[in-house]
């Protein structure tokens, strides 16, 4: 673990003092080469602070006149005083006047000038005083940008590129929204770093996706990789609304007024029938990895029932496939910041990722572990690689046991038949509960106790052959850990953590804007069992993932399931259990129909990532026995899903 960083408010340096500490900092870095730390030595009480818009040369609201972005900032007075150029640290985001960012809901404040005060989370209050720029852009159509927003598409990304291009002397900005003065960004060295949780850390992947000059590198935080995969997973609806009521919860309310087609667009061109369709292939920025230059810091809960866990396994896997340089945290919360679950590690590796990649300082962080994982609430281990190295697929088999729906899991073929039917009253808590019990709503393949721990590390995939009775089947398989544990609670509020009323801070403060935030803790839970990845889809999608079909009610499908990646140990004594299911109750909507499938258990698998493969399997499950359960896997909280879902996601 990484030594706890001090905090505190710094106090504003006058300017001898800065002059003083700058002279002391940078002159032994040129006596023994390059410096390790950025040091606070810059004033943020003095900082500069400014508004520019940026002409994006899109016209997304049909007005006639290219849509500028608002781009706030705040930089350090002194090196733009001594002609020094600085690097940015940049966060677009649609939510700084709707909704607010952080555990705290922070908005952009400003004061009588238009210029920013408080600009929300500690980047600015933190990064500022070592010599950072922090640009706070807001996305097309929300707070005081032109435009419309559009949900991960041209309009987002591009009115955000434009920005980087700005910083690199490549696009126009003006000194007011309607304004002719420009404004340039001689301040700038060009070197940008975007971050941002959610959808702000989509833009930051859409943006590398562009492969745009100047973006070194992005720290995505829960962001989505793909929004057809926010809305669907293989033609199986995930929430009862698409993209067009999201454009309208950010847009501002001249937005609203100006923005009927964009959001007509967003309502035809993505049905709900799950069909993947052009609008969704424009916003799927895994297709586009081979472009990105910039390096990659993934930080993802495995619980994030939000932006789901298969976002960030696509997109790491299609970045290595790439060569990007990559870094990832993956904990066991829900959608969650770092800073509210590690924040003093976080803010001190963070740091020491944006001195490497902005400033060039070799202070060892690229040699490091590739991997930081949450074992358990506030445990952490490390690997050198992510997956690591020894990581390989088995096939396990799905077989019949001696009660119906209560099946073993091993490697040789199984043979037989098990039947569902479909209950949209029920989720995967439900069925792991009831695991050695014949219910009609699942089937559920168990292996015995395990004799040694047994890593999973990737993202698994399950093929199931299926005859439905009806002409629509939805289906989801999940796997899970079946003995007790203690777990981070991300069904419950704060999705793994508890906020408390004690602040620490980081960075230096102003009157309008601190650098002081409420501590939290983890709020955990004792469970009996702990679904560890999931995956759903439209068993209409069996020929072609993009649009979906009716079925012929007595026909058998063979379909492949993608689940979510996940890393998780097995530990000796508990049991490691495949579900294959229909509607898994408020992670996917129901089908028109209440079907019963056969599955065809000899055509039907799960490819599974093991650390050791087949090999590590073979091991960890000689002389089980399926029989024999180590827990009753329903006793304590069930660490499932929420137990009220929102009408409406918000990414």
């Amino acid at each position: 673990m990484p030594t706890r960083m001090r905090f505190t408010i710094w106090r504003p340096l006058t300017a001898a003092a800065v002059t003083l500490l700058v002279a002391a900092f940078l002159t032994p870095a040129v006596a023994h080469g390059t410096p390790r730390e950025s040091l606070p030595v810059h004033s943020y009480t003095d900082a500069i602070r400014e508004a520019v818009w940026v002409d994006t040369k899109l016209d997304g609201d049909g007005d006639g006149t290219a849509d500028r972005v608002a781009v706030d900032i705040v930089r350090p007075r002194e090196p733009a005083a001594q002609g020094r150029k600085v690097p940015v640290i940049m966060d677009a985001s649609p939510y700084y006047s709707c909704c607010g960012r952080g555990n705290e809901s922070q908005r952009k404040t400003y004061d009588a000038n238009g210029d920013v005060v408080q600009m929300p989370l500690f980047y600015d209050n933190y990064f500022v005083p070592r010599g950072y720029a922090v640009v706070g852009v807001d996305l097309a159509g929300t707070n005081r940008s032109d435009g419309c927003a559009d949900v991960g598409g041209r309009s987002d990304i591009l009115s955000a590129k434009a920005v980087v291009d700005w910083l690199n002397g490549r696009a126009t900005a003006f000194t007011t929204r309607t304004g002719t003065t420009k404004a340039e960004a001689g301040w700038s060295n060009g070197r940008t770093g975007m971050i941002g949780k959610s959808w702000d850390g989509t833009i930051a992947n859409g943006v590398a996706a562009t492969g745009v000059k100047g973006l070194r590198t992005i720290v995505p935080i829960a962001g989505i990789s793909s929004w057809y995969d926010y809305y669907f997973q293989q033609g199986a609806p995930l929430y009862d609304s698409g993209p067009d009521w999201l454009a309208d919860y950010v847009n501002s309310p001249d937005a609203r007024a100006r923005c009927a087609a964009v959001q007509q667009r967003l309502v035809d061109e993505a049905p709900r029938s799950g069909d993947l369709t052009a609008l969704w292939s424009e916003r799927d920025y895994v297709e586009d990895a081979h472009r990105v230059k910039a390096s990659v810091f993934v930080v993802h809960g495995l619980q994030d029932l939000n932006v789901r866990a298969k976002h960030f396994g696509q997109w790491w896997d299609a970045l290595a496939e790439n060569g990007v340089e990559r870094k990832i945290w993956l904990s066991q919360t829900g959608h969650v910041d770092p800073f509210d679950f590690r924040r003093a590690a976080w803010v001190e590796t963070l740091h020491r990722w944006f001195d490497h990649e902005l400033l060039g300082y070799d202070n060892g962080i690229d040699r490091e572990p590739m991997a930081d994982i949450e074992r358990h609430p506030d445990q952490w281990v490390t690997s050198t690689v992510w997956p690591p190295r020894g990581t390989r697929t088995a096939i396990l088999r799905p077989a019949t046991g001696d009660r119906p729906g209560v099946g073993t899991l091993g490697l040789r073929r199984g043979t037989g038949t098990e039947t569902l039917t479909d209950d949209p009253r029920l989720s995967e808590t439900d069925w792991a509960a009831r695991i050695d019990t014949p219910t009609p709503d699942k089937a559920g393949f168990v292996t015995g106790p395990l004799t040694r721990d047994l890593r999973l590390s990737g993202s698994s995939r399950v093929t199931v052959t299926a005859t439905p009775t009806t002409a629509t089947a939805h289906l989801s398989a999940v796997l899970v850990d079946l003995g007790p544990d203690t777990i981070r609670d991300y069904a419950a509020s704060g999705e793994g953590i508890a906020t408390l009323t004690d602040r620490t801070c980081w960075g230096e403060s102003t009157t309008g804007d601190s650098a002081c935030f409420k501590e939290t803790r983890a709020r955990t839970a004792d469970v009996g069992f702990t679904v560890l990845s999931r995956g759903w889809a439209d068993l209409g999608t069996y020929a072609d993932p993009r649009r979906g079909v009716p079925l012929t009610p007595g026909r058998a499908y063979t379909i492949t399931l993608d689940l979510a990646a996940t890393d998780h140990v097995v530990p000796a004594g508990h049991r490691l259990a495949l579900i294959v299911a229909g509607t898994d109750k408020d992670l996917i909507d129901p089908p028109a129909d209440t079907p019963t499938l056969t599955l065809d258990l000899a055509r039907t698998s799960a490819r599974v990532p093991f650390a050791g493969g087949a090999e590590a399997f073979a091991a960890a499950t000689a002389g089980a026995t399926a029989s024999a359960p180590t827990a009753a896997p329903g006793t304590g909280h069930p660490g499932g899903t929420p137990a009220a879902r929102q009408p409406y996601r918000i990414p």
